[in-house]
């Protein structure tokens, strides 16, 4: 049955099919492809910088997937900044978790800490209105 199975290789879609709006990069080469894209649309996109070994970041993971699913106009991107150590650097990531929202290639905003009610704040302020 395995062989039918689809390989997204480095991009990894939530295993909640409910957010389908969260991506993780695992390749740095398909990152730059979809920031690159998204400079294109006024879609904003909060980049979330994690490490697995960050007990903030995974106190913050369950409140990304509960905002990916309730702000559908809001890109949500995970970057883990063991695997993608170019991306953090050049995002000047300092600390984990690391908010960014971006908006056509443009950082808008940042949040810096496991801080539920300014992440949303800073969401709320800049998604599309539709």
């Amino acid at each position: 049955m395995g062989s039918n199975s689809f390989n997204f290789s480095n991009v990894d879609r939530s295993s909640h099919s409910h957010s389908s709006n969260l991506l993780t990069f695992h390749s740095a080469a398909k990152w730059k492809a979809h920031f690159d894209a998204s400079r294109e649309t006024d879609k904003p996109m909060v980049v979330d910088f994690t490490a697995t070994w960050c007990g903030p970041c995974k106190f913050m993971d369950p409140v990304v997937q509960e905002f990916a699913a309730k702000y559908t106009d809001v890109d949500f991107i995970k970057i883990d900044v063991d695997d993608l150590m170019g991306v953090s650097e050049e995002f000047q990531v300092q600390a984990m978790p690391t908010f960014l929202l971006i908006k056509k290639g443009k950082i808008e905003e940042k949040v810096v800490g496991a801080r539920r009610e300014e992440l949303q704040k800073m969401i709320e302020r800049h998604r599309m209105c539709v």
